[in-house]
């Protein structure tokens, strides 16, 4: 039987009633499927199979293959992808670039990104639920073509982060040795981020579930030499329009980088058995995403705090950033031993980057039928090489105009959960809302126009609201220090989208029935 006799979509074989078991079974794919006849598909995905690698795709995940009991690798998964550096850098950025207080910055650590991670731990659930990938139960709310609109953005985001953070963990390689140069650093962490993903899902979580913990180490010795030191100066909050106008810079920078999970969420419990309990799942996503972020956060936060008053962190950073703030609170004190643990944390950029790339080739398969027929391997393959090329001319050229391009386009991430949310609890009202056999037959699932028109009025009230190295917002420009704004872009987005949705939705089922 060759692949033109077996739909991969609905998991059954052209011209045999369909092994259906449970209703909920509908559309699911078996593992098997993928090996059967001699197309080139077949072949490569049976040359797939003999290492072990992950062969599914954006295909549904059938119930008796969710085998995944460790609800601890939920939690494991998140927690490693966010004791990085990157996340350091991000509360370094209260201080640096915001010139906010020590306390004031504290709060807005903490209760950002408990607002932040909220959806992530919300769509984790639908994991186990309904056996979907992210972006594949994103056509419930855009519809079967609507929703490539929202794959091309998250397929920037996930190739602009990966270039960004591989850049970053080059630096603090060529920091410790200058002789190791840009591309070398990125290459490296590169191809350690590639045969993580290479195998999919399993692998991805068996590393996610070790890796937090040499850089939990880590970011320990960093506090202890750090609070040695004396260094640290509990900085007075400022108060006023400009203090109003950083604290919502600063929560925007947060808000963005714990909410950015947001898109891949249920791709990481998509093999959770159906039973799992949507509480508990959302308890370990909750814990695994919330102490990193806030621990590596307030620890950047406290370490930046010496570069206003300490020359050698002043210099450390304006000489190398956030890795000429670590280097100087490592070095001086351990030498060899703070060269290694920067090296530590400049390969933790694996495990940040690791969502990335295996959430990038749903997106891709999402795009299309064709996309869809290519191994997840291959575009995991492609994806690697695709950012590589990226980030290899921006280590050296334009490394400022990528980051400011990312942080421009993240608004996209409130304009999603706004349509997403509004969907949800408004017109499935829950999850029993969802009929899981349609999830691939674009005439019965949403036509997508009041999600197509919704997500622009969020691009509109993104830009209204934003405050950008590259563009202030008309609105964000009255708040806070004149020319510097206030950055209220998530939150108008988020607003305009979830409202304009409501009712341009009730009009679409009006109309169309669906």
């Amino acid at each position: 039987m060759g692949r033109a006799d077996y739909d991969i979509e609905t998991g059954s074989p052209v011209g045999m009633e369909k092994h259906q078991p449970f209703e909920d079974e509908i559309g699911a794919v078996p593992g098997e499927s993928f090996e059967v006849g001699d197309t080139w598909y077949a072949r490569t995905q049976r040359f797939a199979g003999r290492f072990k690698i992950e062969q599914r795709g954006i295909e549904r995940v059938p119930e008796n293959e969710r085998t995944d009991n460790s609800l601890m690798k939920v939690g494991t998964m998140w927690l490693s992808a966010n004791m990085v550096v990157s996340s350091f850098a991000i509360g370094a950025l209260a201080v640096t670039v915001f010139q906010l207080g020590f306390v004031d910055s504290l709060l807005t650590i903490l209760f950002i990104n408990i607002l932040a991670i909220t959806p992530v731990c919300f769509f984790s659930t639908f994991g186990p639920r309904f056996g979907l990938r992210q972006m594949v139960l994103s056509r419930f709310y855009f519809g079967f073509h609507g929703v490539k609109i929202i794959a091309i953005f998250n397929i920037l985001a996930c190739v602009g982060w990966s270039s960004v953070n591989v850049i970053v963990g080059a630096q603090l390689l060529n920091a410790v040795n200058n002789n190791v140069p840009g591309y070398a650093g990125i290459i490296i962490i590169a191809a350690a981020t590639f045969f993580v993903t290479l195998f999919g899902y399993k692998v991805v979580h068996a590393y996610e579930y070790w890796s937090w913990i040499p850089c939990f180490i880590i970011f320990l010795i960093i506090l202890g030499e750090f609070a040695h030191s004396g260094k640290f100066s509990n900085l007075p909050k400022g108060v006023g329009q400009s203090e109003a106008g950083s604290i919502l810079s600063f929560a925007a920078s947060v808000f963005g980088f714990g909410t950015g999970w947001t898109s891949y969420a249920a791709d990481y419990t998509v093999y959770q058995p159906a039973k799992s309990s949507r509480v508990k799942v959302f308890t370990w996503t909750f814990a695994g995403l919330i102490f990193p972020l806030c621990f590596t956060e307030m620890l950047g936060l406290a370490v930046a705090t010496a570069s206003v008053e300490t020359p050698e962190y002043l210099a450390g950073y304006k000489e190398s950033g956030v890795g000429g703030l670590l280097a100087a609170v490592l070095f001086p004190p351990l030498g060899r031993f703070g060269q290694f643990c920067l090296v530590v944390l400049a390969l933790s950029i694996v495990a940040n980057n690791c969502p990335n790339i295996y959430s990038l080739t749903f997106s891709l398969q999402v795009m299309g039928r064709w996309t869809q027929n290519i191994p997840r391997f291959i575009w995991t393959i492609i994806g690697t090489l695709v950012y590589c090329a990226i980030a290899i001319p921006g280590y050296s050229h334009f490394e400022s105009v990528l980051e400011n391009f990312m942080l421009l386009i993240g608004y996209w991430l409130a304009i999603y959960e706004g349509i997403a949310l509004g969907e949800h609890f408004f017109f499935k009202k829950g999850y029993l809302g969802y009929h899981l056999e349609i999830y691939n037959q674009p005439s019965r699932l949403p036509p997508g126009i009041a999600a197509i028109i919704a997500f622009c009025f969020g691009v509109f009230g993104a830009v209204m609201g934003m405050a950008q190295v590259w563009f202030i917002g008309p609105i964000g420009q009255h708040i806070g220090t004149p020319g510097y704004g206030g950055d209220i872009g998530f939150e108008l987005a988020f607003a305009f989208s979830v409202i304009s949705y409501i009712g341009l939705r009730t009009l679409e089922v009006k109309h169309f029935g669906r």
